[in-house]
């Protein structure tokens, strides 16, 4: 199967930080808030706002920032 569109296989706990590589392929959102997100380093951060509990995301997340995240319980997907 195409890596590109095949389920995640690997999860891990994120904690926001404005310069830390997550490089997840798609988000979960344990607890609503905001998430500020870059989807390469080199990009400043987008912040999507009021997401949902129980949300994916499914954006490619280089960095999830601490400046600009409300959200908690975030886990990433890889």
């Amino acid at each position: 199967m195409d890596a590109s569109i095949a389920p995640a296989s690997r999860a891990a706990v994120v904690t926001p930080n404005d310069s830390a590589i997550v490089g997840a392929r798609a988000l979960y959102i344990g607890t609503a808030g905001d998430v500020a997100i870059a989807p390469r380093r080199d990009m400043d951060p987008v912040i999507f706002r009021s997401v949902p509990a129980g949300t994916i995301l499914p954006v490619h997340a280089a960095i999830v920032a601490l400046t600009g995240t409300t959200a908690s319980n975030i886990v990433a997907l890889f």
